[in-house]
């Protein structure tokens, strides 16, 4: 039995390592720059030890924008992708013929490069000398004056930003919800069908408790996903996101280390701490809400 113990270490012994030469020593790292005032990397010299970095961060008025935008993402793209995905997934569940073509349909968007993606969604959106853009054009059918969706007002980009990143992250919600539906038991259906219960009384009190494990893994990893939102604002509003006030906090925690205000590990290493507490957080509070709601 020990020996097999020992067998069994070993085997994990490189994930361990990994893990840690990875993922353990750099959260350290971090951790005990962001507490070093006035951190220099070339010469590995601080001015002293405290919480100046956080006290910094947080009165930023660029980290506070980015903290804004983050939750304003976070908070309607997540709900709106999950119950968009479910609707979708139940909906080709249903379908017979032509099922795996809508699949392969749905799933594109996400084998695409969101680069690519949002250089559509630009062209979509964007409001030029010569033209007002294609969103636009739809939008005059209704007496609507052109909005610059890129350039204008604040909600108007973060609509663009929200829609983009629901666009992203729902073909792969699409195929984990529809793989969910395809596992349920038929024979659950059927005794409900004897009973005569109605449909949505079925998918309220089958469908949803039997794909609640997925439904979770999908909220939680929305969360996080969403939180670390950068490469959606660059594609659609280009690199300087402050001069745009649509930054994000890792966007903020990239320009405190190589952007033009850049060289200031510090700084980046305390926004990255704060961002790790928030994700932490939410994702205690989800793994306590989901022991009464997740049926396993």
């Amino acid at each position: 039995m020990k020996q097999n113990n020992l067998k069994g270490w070993l085997y994990l012994l490189p994930a361990f390592l990994f893990l840690g030469v990875f993922l353990v020593y750099p959260l350290i790292d971090v951790f005990i720059y962001s507490f070093e005032e006035g951190f220099n990397f070339a010469s590995q010299t601080s001015f002293g030890v405290g919480f100046y970095n956080y006290a910094y961060v947080l009165s930023d008025p660029y980290f506070l924008q980015a903290l804004k935008n983050t939750f304003i993402l976070v908070l309607i793209t997540v709900p709106v992708s999950t119950l968009l995905a479910l609707l979708i997934s139940v909906g080709l569940a249903s379908i017979k013929k032509l099922r795996k073509l809508f699949q392969t349909i749905y799933f594109l968007p996400y084998v695409t490069n969101t680069l690519a993606v949002g250089i559509v969604f630009m062209l979509l959106f964007a409001k030029t000398d010569y033209t007002d853009g294609m969103v636009n054009l739809f939008l005059g059918l209704f007496g609507i004056d052109p909005i610059d969706f890129i350039n204008g007002p604040y909600w108007a980009k973060m609509l663009v930003l929200c829609v983009y990143t629901v666009w992203i992250v729902l073909p792969f919600k699409i195929l984990v919800l529809t793989s969910a539906l395809a596992s349920v038991n038929q024979s659950y259906y059927d005794a409900a069908m004897v009973d005569g219960t109605r449909k949505l009384r079925m998918f309220t009190k089958i469908t949803l408790p039997m794909i609640s494990p997925m439904l979770f893994y999908l909220i939680i990893t929305g969360f996080i996903g969403a939180f670390k939102a950068y490469s959606d604002a660059v594609a659609l509003f280009g690199t300087n996101l402050n001069a745009k006030e649509m930054n994000t906090i890792v966007g903020y925690i990239y320009d405190m280390l190589y952007g033009d205000s850049g060289g200031y590990p510090s700084f980046a290493s305390a926004a990255a701490i704060i961002l790790f507490v928030i994700v932490l957080t939410i994702t205690c509070v989800n793994l306590y809400v989901s022991r009464k709601k997740v049926h396993y």
